[in-house]
């Protein structure tokens, strides 16, 4: 009788999701131990976000999102960045606002120049403003965590659960982008909400539709690379109905697409909703030129029932997927996009233990029968956003697939399912392989990569940006020169959009001067570096390497 739901009224019951096996833990003498382990995996990826975030200057994307942030809490006004929807950037915008800084309401430049104004040009503290605009982010990152433990508890139990929130919270990705304030990790995390709020629906629809649908607008109001999603979780919202539905298939099938529709306006409600709260005028006078998007993709966006800057968002996003960008993969500077790079930048700086539970989890939801009808669920969202961005045209990072780690943490749960010894052993090796290959990358979560591509310090050699070099290390170098190099010339090659001077670094730019008149020492980002030609190639050639600062930044000597 447990394993049926009576339906009022129809010929035929429907099987819920299976209960959470015997091996959830229910004893009362061992129930403390659970809360205990989740608070203690919560905590120290807290450790690790905040004082990773205390060290860490902008990366190049964090001034412009928070300046946009500023503006709108203090403005009320759509002008800047509208690439990128408004929720992730009003987070971060409360932290923001918790730092009370000075803001210039006379500024006039680009969102760029936004972001280093506020704060390095309005008399602010640049480390206490953004270590208020990465707390939020921080926060949310924690949360998504719980909401991971939920999922994979539901499905698999709480030694499951356990196992997927270790994962979550041990991954150097997971860490390194929630302790920003950018919006890869939100973004990802509320996509994860949603779904799991779907699965509940398979036994209350009335109650979870609306809630997974609202989850989804928060995704898709705070980055529009969560679009590609909405037509698979509209059809998880289908599939929830019809399951938790009776009757003929008719009224079935109407319910069904009822349900997938209550998804889609709850998200397109969210969107407005994120809009209205910068500016109830919804007033879009936008700074950058926003390119014409012309055929089917142009009528498309049209159609699309979003504010108007939104659509202009995408419109620019589709402008920035057709400038030629270079990439750089396994030492091979190139231009252009490839389409492995995603699957090959995440095999560099994925660890190796978690890649093994990833590799089972996608084999056991479809081999465990009483799994299979959880497979969609933790698979089909993160399969459709990984292929749209792998024909992306930008080759930056692995942020770009951030969301794997937080559905593959739930899937990688559900191997407990199987009931061997040698599984459960093999399964808490992993595990303890991921953490302690995790913990050794401390601070420096980054440039993680794993022991088989020669871990932190030898990422620079196979990938660059944000999977490396994003910025970040700036007030590092400072601290490095202080100690160690005083009194010494300094010439300098920075990518981000920090400003050296705001931490004490007095430099020289080596490409616009003589060869010859470069002497001391040479600071590149490795970044730079890696797409380095002509001069600066040449300067990096005939100079000796004799430091290195947050394995982002190498230190030459000449």
């Amino acid at each position: 009788m447990r394993d049926l739901w009576i339906a009022p009224a129809g010929p035929r019951p429907v099987p819920l999701p299976p209960p959470a096996p015997a091996g959830a833990l229910r004893r009362p003498g061992r129930r403390w131990w659970v809360p205990l382990l989740v608070v203690a995996l919560l905590a120290q990826m807290a450790c690790a976000m905040v004082t990773t975030a205390v060290r860490q200057t902008p990366t190049i994307d964090e001034p412009v999102y928070v300046g946009a942030a500023a503006e709108y809490t203090h403005e009320h006004r759509l002008r800047h960045n509208p690439e990128h929807p408004p929720l992730g950037k009003l987070l971060i915008g409360a932290g923001v606002a918790l730092a009370d800084p000075r803001i210039d309401p006379s500024f006039a430049g680009d969102q760029g120049r936004l972001g280093r104004h506020l704060l390095y040009e309005s008399g602010n503290d640049p480390w206490r403003l953004m270590l208020w605009a990465r707390l939020p982010v921080i926060a949310l990152t924690l949360l998504f965590g719980l909401v991971v433990l939920a999922f994979a508890r539901e499905l698999a139990g709480t030694a499951g659960a356990l196992t997927a929130l270790a994962l979550y919270c041990f991954s150097p990705d997971v860490i390194a982008h929630g302790s920003l304030a950018t919006l890869d990790v939100p973004a990802a995390g509320f996509v994860l909400t949603s779904v799991w709020l779907l699965w509940r629906a398979r036994r209350g629809p009335r109650r979870y539709l609306p809630l997974a649908g609202v989850a989804l607008g928060a995704a898709l109001a705070t980055r529009i690379s969560t679009l590609p999603a909405v037509p698979v979780l509209m059809a998880l919202g289908a599939v929830s109905v019809w399951h938790a539905s009776a009757g003929t298939r008719a009224r079935v099938l109407i319910r069904a697409a009822t349900g997938a529709g209550v998804v889609a306006l709850a998200a397109v409600a969210v969107v407005w909703a994120a809009y209205v709260m910068v500016d109830p005028r919804l007033r879009w006078a936008p700074e950058q030129h926003v390119p014409q998007v012309r055929g089917l993709r142009g009528l498309l966006v049209g159609l699309l029932p979003f504010p108007e800057a939104y659509r202009d968002g995408i419109r620019v996003q589709f402008g920035l997927e057709n400038r030629p960008w270079q990439g750089f993969l396994f030492g091979r500077l190139y231009s252009g996009s490839l389409w492995y790079y995603l699957p090959a930048a995440l095999l560099v700086k994925t660890p190796l233990g978690m890649l093994g539970l990833w590799v089972c989890a996608a084999v056991v939801m479809f081999a465990v029968r009483r799994l299979r009808p959880a497979a969609p669920y933790v698979l089909a969202a993160p399969a459709v956003l990984l292929l749209v961005a792998m024909q992306g045209a930008r080759d930056f990072g692995t942020r770009y697939a951030v969301f794997l780690p937080l559905f593959l943490a739930v899937g990688a749960g559900c191997v407990l399912v199987v009931r061997r010894m040698w599984v459960s052993g093999l399964v808490g090796a992993l595990v303890v392989f991921v953490a302690v290959s995790s913990l050794r990358a401390y601070p420096y979560y980054l440039p993680y990569s794993n022991e088989a591509f020669g871990g932190p310090g030898r990422t620079r050699e196979r990938l660059h940006d944000s999977n490396v070099d994003w910025g970040q290390d700036l007030g590092r170098l400072a601290e490095r020169l202080r100690e160690r190099y005083p009194d010494e010339r300094v010439w300098l090659v920075y990518k981000g959009s920090g400003v050296p001077a705001a931490y004490g670094i007095e430099a020289g730019d080596p490409r616009r001067v003589r060869d010859g008149d470069v002497r001391g020492l040479l600071v590149v980002s490795d970044s730079a570096a890696a797409k380095a030609t002509g001069r600066l190639a040449g300067l990096i050639g005939s100079s000796r390497p004799v430091d290195d600062v947050g394995h982002s930044i190498t230190i030459y000597r000449r």
